[in-house]
C-alpha cells in the first residue's frame, strides 16, 4: 500500500513540469443538505427537476459511492478544505454554531492555501461554517481573525454558520460587512425544523433571509466573469446555503416541484448551478476547469415527508442526514472537465469528499505537505483514467452526529454502535447480554442495511474494528510516502 501511494504521487511531478496553462481551474460547488434522490440523474423517479445538475452529469463523471466524511455540516467542510477527518480536531461530535471560534488549527494547510501558494487565484462565497475568530464567542464589531482570508482565499463573502443559525450577517473579508444590531424572532417552520425554521437572535438590519442564495450565486457569477481578463488559475469554492432551513425559494421558484417547498428549493440551487456555469462558459475558461459538484450529507427528510410527497430525497438509502447510515453520507458527486473527463461516465469507486486536497494538489502539481491531508487519496486516476484504476483508497470512515463511527471497506461496514447515532429513531440503542455490540452490513447484497451480520461474521468485525484503531491511532489514513 506504501509503494502504490508513492507511485500514484509520481504524476504530480509530470504536472507541475508543464506550463501554468496546463493546470486546471477547479470550481467547486457545494450543496447544503441535498439528497443522493434529489437529482434526477441518479434517481429517474425524483419528483424535484434537476436539468442543469443532470445535463452537468451527462458531460462528465457521476460517482455512485461517494461519501462526506461526516452526516452533519461542519465536520464535512472541515474535511473537504483540510482533507483531514474533523473527528481528529478538537470537534468530535455536532457542529459549530454561529458564535464559534474557528475550527481549522494555526498553520494548518488547507486546498485554498496550497493553491494559493501554486499561483492559483482562490475566492469562496457562501456559507463557511468553521468557525471564525479566537473568542469563546465571536465579537463581530472586530476583525474576525482567523477566518477565511487566513486559510488560503484571497476573496471572501459569505455567511458564519448555516442560514438558520444567529447571528445573520454577510462576512466581508474579515469584517461584518453590516453589524448584527437588530433583532429578528425566527421561524418555527413545520414538523419539528421543517419549512421556514430559523433560530431567532441578532440580524443585521438590511439582512434577508430570502435573498441569500441569490447573492451567493451573484458573486460567483462575477468572480468567474472577471476571469477572462485574468492569467492565473483559479480555486473557487461555492458553498451554497441550500436546500438547508429555511426552506426559502422565489416566488419563481414556488411550485416547480412535486415535492413541496424542499423541491422548490431544490429547484433554486440546481438553477443557481446553471447561473454559475454559464458565468464560467461566458469567462472563457470552462475548457480548462475541473467542475466538482456535491453536497455535505444526506437530505433531513423524514418518513412523513416521504409519505406526504412521494419523494424519497436520500433515494432507498437507510437513514437521513446526521445518521451513520447512508443516507446520511453517500452523496451525489459530479465532476466535469472538458476534454480529460469522459462524457456520461459513471464510476463506483468509493470516494470520501476530504478527497478534495490531494486531488487538487496532484491536478495542479504541488506537493502536500507531510502533516497534511492526512485523509486525502488523489481521484485524478478515477475522474481521467490516465492510469490503470484500482481503487483509490482501501477504505473510509463514516461519523454520525454524536459521534458514531462506521468504518467501510469493500462491500462491509461496520458501525461501532447500535442505531442511527443521529436523527433517526432508535439513535441508540443498549444491547442487551449476548446481543450484537454493533451492527455490520453486507452493502453489495444488502444496500438498504437491513440484516445485521455482527454475530455471524466476527473475523470481519475484527479486521474492520482493527483498521479503525489503526487509523485512529496512526494520526492518518493516507500513509506517508517512502522511498
Amino acid at each position: 500500500m506504501l509503494r502504490r501511494s508513492f507511485l500514484q504521487a509520481l504524476p504530480a511531478a509530470a504536472w507541475a513540469a508543464q506550463p501554468a496553462a496546463a493546470r486546471p481551474n477547479i470550481l467547486y460547488v457545494l450543496a447544503d443538505d441535498m439528497g443522493w434522490g434529489d437529482l434526477g440523474c441518479y434517481n429517474p423517479e425524483s419528483k424535484i427537476p434537476t436539468p442543469h445538475l443532470d445535463k452537468l452529469a451527462a458531460q462528465g463523471v457521476r460517482f455512485t459511492d461517494m461519501h462526506s466524511p461526516s452526516s452533519v455540516c461542519t465536520p464535512t467542510r472541515y474535511g473537504i478544505l483540510t482533507g483531514r477527518y474533523c473527528w481528529r480536531s478538537s470537534l468530535k461530535s455536532g457542529v459549530l454554531q454561529g458564535y464559534s471560534p474557528n475550527l481549522i488549527e494555526p498553520g494548518r494547510p488547507t486546498v485554498a492555501s496550497l493553491l494559493k501558494n501554486a499561483g492559483y487565484n482562490t475566492a469562496a462565497f457562501g456559507k463557511w461554517h468553521l468557525g471564525l475568530g479566537t473568542a469563546a464567542k465571536t465579537d463581530y464589531s472586530r476583525p474576525l481573525h482567523p477566518c477565511p482570508v487566513d486559510h488560503g482565499f484571497e476573496t471572501f463573502y459569505g455567511i458564519p454558520a448555516s442560514l438558520d443559525m444567529p447571528p445573520y450577517l454577510w462576512v466581508d473579508q474579515d469584517h461584518a460587512a453590516e453589524p448584527p444590531t437588530a433583532e429578528t424572532p425566527g421561524d418555527t417552520g413545520f414538523g419539528g425544523s421543517q419549512g421556514r425554521f430559523y433560530r431567532g437572535g441578532a440580524i443585521s438590519p438590511s439582512f434577508k433571509i430570502d435573498e441569500v442564495l441569490p447573492t451567493i450565486t451573484r458573486k460567483a457569477e462575477e468572480f468567474l466573469r472577471a476571469r477572462r481578463a485574468a492569467a492565473n488559475p483559479f480555486f473557487l469554492y461555492v458553498p451554497l446555503t441550500a436546500p438547508h432551513t429555511p426552506w426559502a425559494p422565489k416566488p419563481e421558484q414556488q411550485g416547480k416541484s412535486r415535492a413541496g417547498l424542499y423541491g422548490d428549493f431544490v429547484t433554486q440551487v440546481d438553477d443557481s448551478v446553471g447561473r454559475i456555469l454559464t458565468a464560467l462558459e461566458q469567462s472563457g475558461r470552462a475548457a480548462s476547469t475541473l467542475v466538482l459538484f456535491a453536497s455535505d450529507n444526506g437530505a433531513y427528510w423524514k418518513p412523513a415527508n416521504i409519505d406526504e410527497t412521494g419523494h424519497r430525497a436520500n433515494a432507498n438509502w437507510r437513514g437521513m442526514k446526521a445518521d451513520i447510515y447512508d443516507g446520511g453520507h453517500r452523496i451525489p458527486f459530479l465532476a466535469r472537465w472538458p476534454g480529460r473527463i469522459t462524457p456520461g461516465g459513471v464510476s463506483k469507486q468509493l470516494g470520501c469528499l476530504t478527497d478534495l486536497c490531494a486531488t487538487a494538489a496532484e491536478l495542479a502539481g504541488v506537493g502536500l505537505p507531510r502533516d497534511s491531508a492526512e485523509d486525502s487519496f488523489s481521484l485524478a486516476p478515477a475522474l481521467l483514467g490516465t492510469r490503470p484504476v484500482t481503487a483509490v483508497r482501501d477504505a473510509v470512515i463514516h461519523h454520525s452526529a454524536q459521534g458514531l463511527f462506521a468504518v467501510r471497506r469493500g462491500p462491509w461496514k461496520l458501525a461501532l454502535g447500535r442505531g442511527s447515532g443521529g436523527f433517526t429513531q432508535p439513535a441508540a440503542i443498549t444491547p442487551a447480554a449476548g446481543e450484537p455490540q454493533g451492527e455490520l452490513y453486507n452493502m453489495a447484497d444488502d444496500p438498504q442495511e437491513t440484516r445485521n451480520l455482527w454475530a455471524d461474521k466476527p473475523s470481519v468485525v475484527q479486521s474492520l474494528t482493527a483498521l479503525l484503531d489503526q487509523y485512529r491511532s496512526d494520526g492518518r489514513s493516507r500513509p506517508l510516502l517512502t522511498r
